[in-house]
């Protein structure tokens, strides 16, 4: 059994951009009240012509591209999402249509905002095993869409978008780059995040989720990085679930990553759940801020109090 690595990643935005000036058109808040709560500026919205798969197509696709792949080159895709309206066909199999693929195994994996860390593990496990030779791995969501307009509590938050990841076998004697997975949850406390009812609306116990967040998950992190037998101050980038700047801030702090670049894609882009940590991470490579063989922590965590994290290698 060799190890697995990334070999290419991408990530898709909608086009229209909604400002906190924007939102205080619609419900009584304000950019500061935002900013200083949440660190928000601007989200992405998308269409209604602009479904799920949609915006996990156009991230796969550049995905493929960047790793030198076509989409007959996979055998197992892994859409991470909670916002799929439709019980059928799942989200991965729309998208294996879309990119006109062969005959892969698809699969939907709805851990909400620990989904894409949740779905690399299960590919990297997946290549390791012999089950699958090329694997692609998408965190997509369209929070819009389950989103009360009239909350003010929870309409600030979110955004629309998708990122994708490509994981291949290592070669023989490589390093693998995909580290160990630690992941877990707090059964008990699952209500605190949630998409409930008919239609669906996305609602949270925000205080309940900070506390948990900054109080319980460092350790659990600076456990993923134990696993990996990475020291935290090694690190380049740490990409966490991109919640709120008031969580990311303190818990990039505790984990010890003193010299790592902190992925705050949430500013311009909102709580895209299951996207938020492709989508920040293809940023980052993407802009150069990180490069080839560089250790990076991915650390999701949220819906069902749920939390996983890997330490991977920079494609």
């Amino acid at each position: 059994m060799h190890g697995s690595r990334i070999t290419g990643v991408g990530h898709h935005q909608p086009a229209r951009i909604l400002t906190n000036e924007d939102l205080a058109g619609l419900v009584d808040t304000s950019d500061e009240w935002i900013t200083s709560r949440v660190g928000i500026r601007t989200r992405r919205i998308a269409g209604p012509d602009e479904p799920v798969d949609e915006l996990a197509g156009h991230a796969a696709a550049k995905a493929l591209a960047a790793a030198g792949a076509t989409p007959a080159d996979v055998d197992l895709v892994l859409v991470a999402t909670s916002t799929a309206i439709d019980r059928s066909p799942n989200m991965a199999a729309r998208v294996a249509a879309r990119l006109g693929m062969g005959s892969p195994a698809t699969m939907d994996v709805n851990v909400v905002c620990a989904g894409f860390t949740h779905a690399l593990a299960t590919a990297d496990h997946a290549v390791r095993a012999g089950a699958a030779r090329r694997a692609l791995v998408i965190g997509a969501d369209k929070m819009s869409e389950v989103t009360d307009w009239t909350d003010r509590t929870t309409c600030v938050l979110v955004g629309d978008g998708a990122g994708a990841a490509v994981v291949e076998p290592c070669a023989a004697g490589e390093e693998p780059g995909i580290g160990p997975v630690l992941w877990g949850s707090v059964p008990e406390l699952g209500h605190a995040v949630r998409i409930e009812g008919t239609p669906p609306r996305f609602a949270q116990e925000g205080q309940s989720v900070y506390r948990w967040a900054t109080t319980k998950l460092p350790a659990v992190a600076r456990g993923v990085c134990e696993r990996a037998g990475v020291d935290p101050a090694d690190l380049a980038a740490v990409v966490l679930h991109q919640a709120n700047l008031r969580i990311i801030e303190p818990l990039a702090l505790r984990i010890g990553a003193v010299n790592a670049v902190v992925a705050r894609d949430v500013t311009e882009s909102g709580n895209t759940s299951a996207a938020s940590i492709p989508l920040a991470l293809a940023k980052l490579v993407e802009r150069g801020e990180i490069t080839t063989g560089d250790p990076v922590l991915l650390f999701g965590f949220g819906g069902n109090l749920s939390y996983a994290g890997q330490v991977v290698r920079c494609p």
